[in-house]
C-alpha cells in the first residue's frame, strides 16, 4: 500500500540522523497533511505544524516567524533534534528562497532542526526545488489512493472505484451521489483549479483552461490533436498555450496528457496527446448518469474502466518513477506503453468499446517489447490489474 509505505519511509527518513529536507507533492485530498500528522504523532520528536493555507499574505516574513518559533521551541524543550512542517508551502512567493537561507543557517550554527514540507502544485514545487536547494532535499509523490487502499479503508469493490475514484475524503458520500458530485465539483476540482492553478501561476484566458480540462475529462482515454479541438473550446487559443495549460492541470493532479512512444524523443514531445485524468472521480462527477445507470450503458462503462486503467498507470508512473506513454500507427494503437530500467511493456485494454485494429502485432515486430499485456476481456480480469504495481511487471 502506498500510504503504508509513504509513513514508514519518512518515520524511518525523521529518525535518521543526516537531515535532509522533506518533501511532500502530490493533488489536493489525497492524505498528504494527514500523513505527516500521523507520522509526527508517533516519532516521538516535538515539532511544530504550520499551513500557508487560508493565511492573509503569507510571505517569507511569516515563513521567517514560523521556522524561529520552531527554533525557539526547540531551544525551550531541551531536544536534540526538533521538526518544522509547512503544509502549502507553495502559496508564499519565493518560499525556496527563504528555506535555503535558513537552512544553511540551521547548518552552519548546528540548529538540529528538521524540516517537512508539502503542496498541491508539482510544478511549482519542482521548480523552486532545482533553482534554490539542489543537494538538500529528498522528493516524495503522494499520488491519488489505488484500489487496494480504497478496498482496505472503506470496502469498495473495483466498480466503485472505477465509478468514483481514489478520493479517500469522499468516501462516506458515495451513497447521497449528487451530494458526491457536488462536493468533487466544489471541494476538489474548484479549489485545485482556482487555488492552485489560476492564484499561483500565470494564465492569460482561465476561461480556456478550465473548458479544456472539463473538455479532456469527457475524452479520457482518448488522443486527440490540440488543433483539432481548438474548435470545441469556448475561447480562441493556440497549440502552445493548450499544451501549457494542459501540464498545469497535470501538476494539479488532475488531467495529463500522454506522450506517444516512437523512441524518437523530439517526435514524442511534438505528437498528439492522450488525454488522461488521474483520478476517474473526475469524469463521474460531471456525467449526468449515477452508479446505478452507468454500468448498463456499455460504451460510456468501457470508457470509464479504461480511465480507470489509464489513471491506475499515470499514478504508479509518477510514484514508481516508470515512463508511460501510447502507440498508434494508421488505425493501429497500443492503448499503453512502459519504459522502465531499459525494459518496455506493452499494454492492451478491452473493455468492450469499439474502435481501432489492435496494434499489439505491429507493435511487436517494430520495438520487440520485453512483455506485452492484455487487460480485460480475454486476458488480465480489470479488477485484479488494478490491485498489481505495474512496476513489478518487468
Amino acid at each position: 500500500m502506498f500510504q503504508r509505505a509513504h509513513f514508514q519511509t519518512l518515520e524511518k527518513r525523521l529518525k535518521e540522523h543526516r537531515a535532509v529536507i522533506q518533501v511532500l507533492a502530490g493533488p489536493r485530498q489525497v492524505g498528504k497533511t494527514t500523513l505527516v500528522g500521523q507520522v509526527l504523532s508517533a516519532i516521538g520528536i516535538p515539532s511544530h505544524s504550520v499551513s500557508a493555507d487560508g493565511v492573509a499574505n503569507a510571505g517569507a516574513a511569516w515563513l521567517e516567524q514560523q521556522w524561529e518559533t520552531a527554533r525557539v521551541k526547540c531551544r525551550q524543550s531541551g531536544a536534540t533534534e526538533y521538526i518544522l512542517a509547512v503544509d502549502e508551502i507553495q502559496k508564499i512567493p519565493n518560499w525556496s528562497e527563504t528555506v535555503k537561507a535558513n537552512w544553511d543557517a540551521d547548518t552552519r550554527l548546528g540548529i538540529p532542526l528538521k524540516v517537512v514540507l508539502l503542496g498541491s502544485s508539482r510544478l511549482l514545487l519542482q521548480q523552486g526545488l532545482t533553482e534554490s536547494l539542489a543537494g538538500r532535499f529528498e522528493l516524495t509523490y503522494i499520488g491519488h489512493w489505488s484500489l487496494a487502499e480504497m478496498q482496505e479503508s472503506f470496502g469498495f469493490t473495483a466498480e466503485q472505484f472505477a465509478w468514483f475514484g481514489g478520493y479517500p475524503g469522499t468516501a462516506w458520500l458515495i451513497e447521497e451521489e449528487f451530494r458526491w458530485k457536488k462536493y468533487v465539483t466544489d471541494a476538489l476540482i474548484e479549489p485545485s483549479i482556482s487555488r492552485d492553478i489560476l492564484a499561483l501561476t500565470r494564465v492569460d484566458k482561465p476561461a480556456l483552461l478550465r473548458r479544456l480540462f472539463e473538455l479532456g475529462c469527457l475524452y479520457s482515454g482518448q488522443i486527440l490533436a490540440f488543433n483539432k479541438i481548438l474548435g470545441q473550446l469556448l475561447d480562441v487559443g493556440n497549440v502552445t498555450t493548450l499544451a501549457h495549460y494542459l501540464t498545469l492541470l497535470d501538476s494539479a493532479g488532475l488531467l495529463g496528457g500522454v506522450e506517444k512512444f516512437s523512441g524518437d524523443q523530439i517526435r514524442q514531445r511534438q505528437s498528439s496527446p492522450k488525454f488522461q485524468v488521474h483520478n476517474t472521480a473526475l469524469i463521474s462527477a460531471q456525467m449526468p448518469e449515477v452508479f446505478s445507470e452507468i454500468r448498463a450503458i456499455p460504451e460510456k462503462w468501457g470508457r470509464v474502466v479504461e480511465s480507470a486503467v489509464g489513471a491506475h498507470l499515470l499514478n504508479h508512473a509518477r510514484q514508481e518513477g516508470f515512463r508511460l506513454f501510447y502507440w498508434r500507427e494508421g488505425n493501429q494503437e497500443v492503448d499503453f506503453v512502459l519504459q522502465h530500467r531499459g525494459k518496455t511493456l506493452a499494454i492492451e485494454v478491452k473493455s468492450g468499446v469499439l474502435r481501432g485494429t489492435s496494434g499489439m502485432e505491429t507493435f511487436r515486430k517494430k520495438f520487440s517489447p520485453d512483455k506485452m499485456l492484455l487487460v480485460g476481456r480475454d486476458g488480465l480480469p480489470w479488477e485484479i490489474f488494478l490491485q498489481t504495481n505495474p512496476a513489478e511487471l518487468f
